[in-house]
């Protein structure tokens, strides 16, 4: 446990340093909100792109593992917009809290580190679990929103959402990267080197602006932020866990990889979905806040116990 802890460490240390820079405002606002375009838009895509020409179509819709993971979410999800209703708190509320229970930074935070600690194969069922993220639960908070306040569902909602996701960069390089490979084409040395220059900037830079965006959220409600923490750290994981080993069978390294993603803390764009809707923004940023600084611990507990599947 030691030894995954030691390594997960450095990832988190360059968190805290890009947490310090925001804190002492030698990194602004405007600062962490280029360097996070920089990584969304061109060097995750880059590293996305690098591991998906190595892939098969096969490799990212496995409908076992996809199935899974998304009963096991459903399931966290029920339960954390149970608990918020028994409060008697608005759906808006509680669909901002039941995001923060099931959402993970995969995408900052997961792709990069798990690629490392637990090779280039963990980009595959990372990003499966990204897509139903995306496509599903970024839907569902936008529709349970919009939908309690219009007291109705829209079909321009639902246009503008579908649209969104497939514009992501993220999964705009995976495809292209697959639809690369099942083409044959031949990717150009000078090509290859860009691209690899490219990925190699998304580790540290993302990191280090999760940490800067962190010097702006704030730790109010912190027994709400705390439930919410161990939905994500613990209930999550444990439910992926069941899904994938007892209900799926599903193959011992994808769901070792599939547990460690969910046991990362939650996603910071549901700061930024809560915060344009006006919907439960400081509970969100208390939860990220929160979720991350656990997840030092738990997250090396996680992926040290599911090492030996």
């Amino acid at each position: 446990m030691l030894a995954i802890f030691l390594k997960t460490l450095p990832f988190f240390a360059i968190i805290g340093v890009g947490y310090a820079s925001g804190r002492a405002r030698f990194f602004t606002d405007t600062a962490t909100a280029y360097l996070t375009k920089f990584v969304f838009y061109f060097a995750l895509p880059a590293m996305l792109f690098k591991f998906s020409t190595n892939l098969s179509l096969q490799d990212v819709l496995n409908w076992d593992f996809l199935l899974a993971y998304l009963i096991a979410s459903c399931v966290v999800y029920g339960v954390a917009t149970a608990v918020a209703l028994a409060r008697r708190i608005s759906v808006e509320e509680a669909a901002v809290e039941a995001q923060c229970a099931v959402v993970g930074n995969i995408g900052f935070l997961g792709l990069p580190m798990l690629a490392l600690l637990m090779g280039p194969a963990a980009v595959a069922p990372v990003m499966m679990m990204l897509m139903v993220d995306l496509f599903v639960f970024g839907s569902l908070i936008v529709i349970l929103i919009t939908g309690s306040r219009d007291g109705r569902m829209s079909i321009g909602i639902l246009k503008t959402v579908t649209l969104s996701v497939l514009k992501n960069p993220m999964i705009m390089a995976l495809f292209l990267g697959l639809a690369w490979t099942s083409g044959g084409i031949e990717t150009p040395q000078p090509v290859k080197d860009f691209i690899d220059m490219l990925a190699g900037a998304s580790t540290p830079c993302a990191l280090f602006a999760i940490g800067a965006s962190l010097a702006s959220k704030s730790a109010e409600r912190v027994s709400v932020a705390g439930w919410l923490s161990f939905c994500k750290l613990v209930l999550h994981p444990a439910a992926v866990a069941v899904a994938m080993i007892l209900w799926f069978q599903i193959d011992g390294y994808l769901a070792a990889v599939a547990i460690s993603a969910a046991a990362l803390p939650v996603a910071g764009n549901i700061y930024i979905v809560a915060q344009s809707y006006g919907a439960a923004a400081q509970r969100a940023s208390a939860a990220i806040l929160v979720s991350t600084v656990i997840s030092i611990v738990t997250a090396s507990i996680v992926i040290g116990l599911v090492e030996g599947l």
